[in-house]
C-alpha cells in the first residue's frame, strides 16, 4: 500500500542514483528516454515515471532504441539517450551505438548490470569481466567515445557528466550500472560550485581559425567548401551560410550532412549537390577548379570523398572541424563549429575580407547514370520524383542503407526546413526506423515548428526492424513509411550480377505485401500496395495526410542498378543495357537542382 500510496502521490520514495540521472538529464533539456525495460534497468524506468519533464519511449528492440536516441539527436531536440538492461538487452545496442560512434552522433547509454555483489559469481547476464564473464565494459568501449562503470552510488555526480561531456564532442558515451548502484540512496552537496541549475556546466573549447583565415585572404579564384556531419551536430547552418556569403563560395555536402547547406532553388542557389560514392559529377569539376577547397566538420570518409582524392591531392585543401579528415589538408580542431565559423567570418569581413576571390561560373547541375533497367515495378528515380512534388516544406526524411537509400541520397531534394538523415557510418539496415521515430519524438523539443518525418527503406531493412512501425502506432506518430519493396536485399543481388557472373542468387526473397500485411496487424493503420507511379504519387498523397503514421509499400525491381558509382563500371547486367563508364557520363538535361 504504500508503494501504491506514493504513485497516487507522484513522490518517490527516496532520492536514488536512477532519480539523479532522470533529474540530471531533464535539467539539461532531454525530454525522452528510448529503451526496452528489464530487471536491471527497470528501476531507472521507475524514476522516469515519477519525473514530469521525462518521457520514457518503449522500443521493440534495442537496435531500434538506440537508433531511436540517434534521430532525436539528429534532429537539433539535444542529447539522444537510450537504456537496456544487460546481457542480450545490452549487446543488442552495439550495433546501433556503432553507428553514432561512426557518424559522431552524440549519444548517452546508460546500460543496466547485475548487482555488483554477483560480479564474477555466476550470475544470470553477469558482464562484469570477473572470473570468465563477459567484459561489458571492454564490449562498450570500443563503441563508444567513453565507457565507464559506476561501482559507488556517490560516483554518479562525476561519472554522469564526464559521460555527457565526452558525447557533445561527437559519439556515444556509455555508463554501466549494476542494479545494486541504481537503487543507492544519493546525498548531493547543495554547493555545487561551477553549475547551472545544480548541474555541471561543460564549456567546448572554440579553435582559433586564423590560420585558416590566413590561406583563404590569398586565396586567388573561388573557393569551394565541402561541409559534414558537424555542421549539423553543432547546428551551425547559420553561420555556414554566413561564411558563405563572405566567400561567394559553393557548397557540397557529404551524404550524411544533405540539410546544412541550404535547400537548392529556395535561396541557396551555391549548394552544389553531394560528394561520395551517391554524388554529383560536377562537384568534383567544381572543386577541381577552386583556388582553395575548405572542408568544414567531416573527416570525408570513403563513402563520402570518392571521386575527390586526386584533386584534393592537387590543391590547397583547409579543414575546420572535430577531427581531421583522412586526406592531407590543415586541420584546425574545434569542438565548437558555431563559435568558429564566427571568428572566421569575423576574420574575413570588412578589411579582412579577401580581394583576389572570384564568383564561380554557372555551375551545371549533373547526375550519375545508371543503365536502363526492364523489369517491371516503379523505377528509382521516377519514384524520388514523385516524393520531391510531395513532400511539404519542413518534412524530416530519413534514409536506409542500400540501393534505396543511394537512390534517395542522390536524387531527392532535402526539404527547406526539414533535416535528412542518413546512416553511412557502419551501414546497419534497419536504422531508418527507429531513427525516424526519435526525430519525430525530439522534433516538438528542437524548437521546429510541428512537422511530419518521412522514413524511406527498402524491404530487406523492414525485415531487420521493421516492427517498429508498431511504435509510432503506439504513439500516434506523425511519421510516414516509404518501403520499396524489390523482394531482396538488391543491393547485394546487383553485386552478385556484377561481380560473380549471375550465376546465383542468395539474395532474393519469397514475395511479400508489405502494406496489407501491415493493415492485417495493426487495425487502423494505413497501409497499403502499390505496383505503379500513378498509385504511388496517389498513396503518398493520401498518407502525408494522416493523422498518426502511415505505410506505402511500392514495388520496384531487384534488377535495377541504382546511382552507385562502384556499380557503373560497364559490365553487363541481367535486365539491364550495359553503358561503357557511366560513372564519368553526366546527365545535364532536366535534373533536380541537388540531391
Amino acid at each position: 500500500m504504500k508503494s501504491l500510496a506514493c504513485r497516487v502521490t507522484g513522490m518517490p520514495r527516496k532520492h536514488r542514483v536512477v532519480d539523479h540521472i532522470v533529474e540530471h538529464l531533464a535539467a539539461i533539456g532531454v525530454s525522452h528516454i528510448f529503451g526496452v525495460d528489464g530487471a536491471n534497468i527497470e528501476d531507472l524506468y521507475d524514476a522516469a515515471h515519477f519525473h514530469p519533464g521525462i518521457t520514457p519511449v518503449l522500443a521493440k528492440h534495442e537496435f531500434s532504441a538506440a537508433t531511436m536516441a540517434d534521430g532525436y539527436s539528429r534532429s537539433g531536440a539535444g542529447l539522444g539517450v537510450v537504456v537496456a538492461t544487460s546481457g542480450g538487452g545490452a549487446l543488442n545496442l552495439v550495433a546501433g551505438l556503432g553507428e553514432s560512434l561512426a557518424s559522431r552522433v552524440p549519444v548517452l547509454a546508460l546500460v543496466g548490470q547485475a548487482p555488483t555483489a554477483l560480479d564474477g559469481r555466476g550470475s544470470f547476464q553477469d558482464m562484469s569481466g570477473c572470473n570468465g564473464s563477459l567484459n561489458a565494459e571492454a564490449v562498450f568501449s570500443a563503441v563508444s567515445v567513453r565507457c565507464e562503470r559506476v561501482l559507488t552510488p556517490a560516483g554518479i555526480v562525476a561519472a554522469l557528466p564526464r559521460a555527457l561531456a565526452a558525447a557533445r564532442t561527437g559519439g556515444p558515451a556509455v555508463l554501466l550500472l549494476p542494479k545494486d548502484i541504481q537503487q543507492a540512496s544519493l546525498q548531493i552537496d547543495g554547493s555545487r560550485n561551477g553549475s547551472h541549475n545544480g548541474f555541471a556546466v561543460h564549456h567546448r573549447p572554440i579553435g582559433n581559425p586564423s590560420l585558416i583565415a590566413q590561406v583563404l585572404r590569398q586565396a586567388n579564384g573561388p573557393v569551394t567548401i565541402i561541409v559534414g556531419e558537424q555542421v549539423a551536430r553543432d547546428d551551425a547552418r547559420a553561420e555556414l551560410e554566413a561564411l558563405r556569403a563572405v566567400l561567394r563560395a559553393r557548397v557540397a555536402t557529404v551524404p550524411d550532412a544533405k540539410d546544412v547547406a541550404g535547400t537548392p532553388g529556395l535561396g541557396s542557389s551555391s549548394a552544389l549537390g553531394v560528394t561520395g560514392v551517391m554524388g554529383h559529377p560536377g562537384v568534383a569539376q567544381v572543386v577541381a577548379a577552386s583556388a582553395v577547397c575548405l572542408v568544414v566538420g567531416t573527416r570525408l570518409s570513403v563513402t563520402a570523398r570518392a571521386g575527390l582524392d586526386d584533386v584534393l591531392a592537387a590543391m590547397q585543401t583547409v579543414s575546420l572541424g572535430s577531427a581531421p579528415p583522412y586526406v592531407p589538408c590543415t586541420h584546425v580542431h574545434t569542438d565548437d563549429l558555431r563559435g568558429s565559423l564566427r571568428i572566421l567570418t569575423q576574420a574575413l569581413a570588412g578589411h579582412g575580407r579577401p580581394t583576389g576571390l572570384r564568383v564561380p561560373d554557372a555551375v551545371r547541375r549533373t547526375e550519375l547514370t545508371p543503365p536502363p533497367c526492364f523489369a517491371s515495378g516503379v523505377r528509382y528515380r521516377d519514384a524520388m520524383a514523385v516524393l520531391d512534388g510531395a513532400l511539404p516544406d519542413g518534412a524530416d526524411i530519413v534514409v536506409d542503407a542500400g540501393n534505396t537509400g543511394a537512390s534517395a541520397v542522390h536524387y531527392l531534394p532535402v526539404r527547406r526546413g526539414g533535416r535528412f538523415a542518413v546512416a553511412l557510418g557502419m551501414g546497419g539496415m534497419g536504422y531508418s526506423f527507429g531513427a525516424g521515430i526519435g526525430m519525430a519524438f525530439g522534433r516538438a523539443n528542437s524548437g521546429r515548428p510541428g512537422g511530419r518525418t518521412v522514413v524511406i527503406a527498402g524491404d530487406g531493412a523492414f525485415f531487420m526492424h521493421g516492427m517498429e512501425v508498431h511504435t509510432a502506432v503506439h504513439y500516434r506518430l506523425p511519421v510516414t513509411f516509404v518501403l520499396f519493396n524489390n523482394n531482396a536485399h538488391a543491393m547485394c543481388v546487383t553485386r552478385e550480377q556484377l561481380f560473380y557472373e549471375d550465376l546465383y542468387s542468395y539474395n532474393r526473397f519469397h514475395s511479400s505485401r508489405l502494406g496489407a500485411g501491415l493493415a492485417a496487424m495493426f487495425p487502423g493503420l494505413t497501409s497499403v500496395d502499390v505496383s505503379d507511379l500513378d498509385g504511388f504519387a496517389a498513396a503518398v498523397r493520401s498518407a502525408l495526410d494522416v493523422d498518426g503514421p502511415a505505410v506505402v509499400s511500392v514495388e520496384c525491381a531487384a534488377d535495377e542498378i541504382p546511382p552507385f558509382a562502384p556499380f557503373l563500371t560497364g559490365k553487363s547486367v541481367k535486365n539491364t543495357t550495359a553503358v561503357k563508364n557511366p560513372a564519368a557520363k553526366e546527365n545535364r538535361a532536366h535534373v533536380a537542382a541537388s540531391a
